[in-house]
């Protein structure tokens, strides 16, 4: 199974579309479970980093594998993503992708992650990354069984 955990709520149409479409696309290779999670307004950074890492550390097992979205993280190309992804699935049942919220991940969240993944040093808004990550996701499926896919 896969489970994503994010903070903050997808708002507008076309990207909630999008996330339905891809998936509705990943249920042909695995379970996938969306997690949203309230994102904190308060004005304290510190504040809200802890409190959504308390929320985020109530949805983690230890019978997944952790891999937390960060600025930092190690970066893959598609291939070499498909092929960790194909990894980790050979001792592990479950992978949890965590994407933060505004304020980036508490140091408990980030100390339980078996892996820091980055798609990029940019950054990215926390709804429309939600999408590349599930199109990406989708995309080391298609190649994890051979089928072909647009580039």
């Amino acid at each position: 199974m896969i489970k994503i955990i994010c903070v903050g709520h997808l708002k507008e149409k076309y990207l909630k579309e999008a996330e339905t479409e891809y998936l509705k696309r990943l249920t042909k290779y695995n379970k996938v479970e969306l997690l949203e999670l309230d994102d904190k307004g308060y004005n304290d950074t510190s504040k809200v980093i802890k409190e959504e890492g308390k929320e985020i550390l109530k949805h983690l097992d230890d019978k997944s594998f952790i891999i937390t979205l960060e600025i930092n993280g190690k970066e893959f190309d598609s291939i070499s993503f498909a092929k960790k992804i194909e990894e980790i699935n050979i001792s592990y049942p479950n992978i949890t992708f965590i994407i933060g919220g505004s304020y980036g991940l508490s140091s408990e969240v980030i100390e339980k992650a078996n892996m820091h993944m980055s798609f990029s040093h940019m950054t990215f808004p926390h709804q429309l990354f939600r999408i590349m990550l599930l199109e990406q996701i989708y995309r080391a499926y298609k190649i994890i069984n051979n089928e072909s896919y647009h580039k």
